[in-house]
């Protein structure tokens, strides 16, 4: 069929002809992944009748300058899948197929924004721009196939929730098989001179984003059993409309340190946080160091019976804090999403040369400055105390 109706790549049979439940494009700059995945769509939709498509996008602009401009380009390419798919509503960015099937290219806000309605296809453009939880929703949401693309600039959530498990395939793809490119375009993606930066565009691996604050930690299913624990601790970092509220449970066990996120959400009062921390299983005796910025906040879980202390103050708190989580191994259970995509975002903050400064950035950091919080309150003194006695 597509013989007839458009030119295609070796990336496209591949996707179209996967059976598994799961298409993960991996890719490299031009690498022709999201063309591609577009003209499988389209097959798809043809196939069968009254097929709803899902095309996801980070937001509207994103979608209008990618997944959405290639489908209108692919149509304007093809006489015969004209005839196919011949009404377009522009304002709502849905694409009707003669047979029922329609195409719909759409961005969603959050979590609760995706569960509405649902699909036959999936399809999630550059996938490192939207979160797990909006994935998640969607994507059971979905009866028959999901398909995912992205550039690996670093690992995130495809990586750690997705490949490697059963029914999924991982295509890995880069510029050399894309036959449409001219020589000039393959020479000035084969002469990318930053290494990190050629081998996620080139070669389409994953690489890792310059300038981490934190690179010391890993993923695991859940924490050490309670007998284990040397010591146990939350930390609570306060936010509302725009920030999110963080409460992180630390644990100390064989050396390292084991984080499991509670609570990662925005415009929660004092009430609704105390209220979802016994929720999530704290008692009046479990310890919570809080934002010691926040005071009245502070106040108000006491009055709800927690054991809310403040964190410690000092110009210097953010640097020691984080000095103290570096001399660690971090283990940080698979549901903590929200501090998961803090330590993938926290970034050393840098100087009008664009050279990078001792001071991190003041953003993707609420889960880690409440794990931060906890550092500076029950292990500075620990190691305080341990160079006492070393000097006595």
């Amino acid at each position: 069929m597509s013989d007839t109706m458009f030119s295609v790549l070796p990336l496209y049979q591949a996707n179209l002809n996967a059976t598994e439940r799961t298409v993960v494009n991996q890719g490299g700059t031009s690498s022709g992944k999201t063309y591609s995945i577009m003209q499988v769509l389209f097959v798809l939709g043809m196939m069968k009748e009254r097929k709803v498509i899902t095309v996801v996008g980070q937001d509207v602009p994103n979608l209008k300058k990618g997944a959405y401009r290639d489908a209108k380009t692919i149509l304007d390419g093809s006489p015969l899948l004209q005839t196919w798919w011949p009404y377009i509503n522009e304002g709502e960015r849905i694409i009707r197929c003669v047979n029922g099937s329609i195409m719909e290219f759409s961005s969603f806000k959050d979590a609760q924004d995706a569960k509405s309605g649902k699909r036959d296809y999936l399809f999630i453009n550059e996938a490192n721009g939207i979160p797990y939880e909006v994935y998640w929703q969607l994507a059971i949401r979905t009866r028959l196939r999901v398909f995912i693309d992205y550039n690996p600039t670093a690992r995130f959530w495809c990586h750690d929730e997705v490949i490697g498990r059963e029914g999924v395939k991982l295509l890995i793809s880069d510029h050399r098989k894309n036959y449409f490119l001219s020589d000039e375009e393959h020479d000035r993606i084969e002469g990318i001179e930053d290494q990190e930066l050629w081998k996620v565009y080139a070669r389409g691996l994953t690489g890792m984003i310059a300038g981490l604050v934190l690179t010391n930690w890993d993923i695991v299913d859940v924490i050490p059993p309670r007998e284990e624990w040397k010591m146990s601790c939350y930390g609570l970092d306060f936010g509302f409309t725009n920030d999110p509220s963080a409460l992180e449970h630390v644990v100390e066990a064989h050396g390292d340190l084991w984080i499991d996120e509670k609570l990662y959400s925005t415009n929660l009062t004092n009430p609704d946080i105390a209220r979802k921390a016994y929720d999530q299983g704290l008692t009046r005796d479990d310890m919570i160091v809080a934002d010691c910025a926040e005071p009245k906040s502070i106040r108000e879980l006491q009055a709800q019976g927690l054991w809310v202390s403040p964190s410690p103050k000092g110009a210097d708190s953010i640097i020691s804090g984080l000095d103290i989580l570096r001399r660690y191994r971090l283990h940080v259970t698979r549901r903590s999403i929200g501090i998961i995509a803090n330590l993938r975002a926290y970034k050393w903050d840098k100087d009008r040369d664009g050279n990078l400064t001792n001071k991190p950035e003041d953003a993707n950091n609420h889960g880690i400055d409440a794990v931060r919080y906890v550092a500076l309150a029950k292990l500075a003194q620990r190691r305080e105390a341990r160079g006492i006695r070393r000097r006595n």
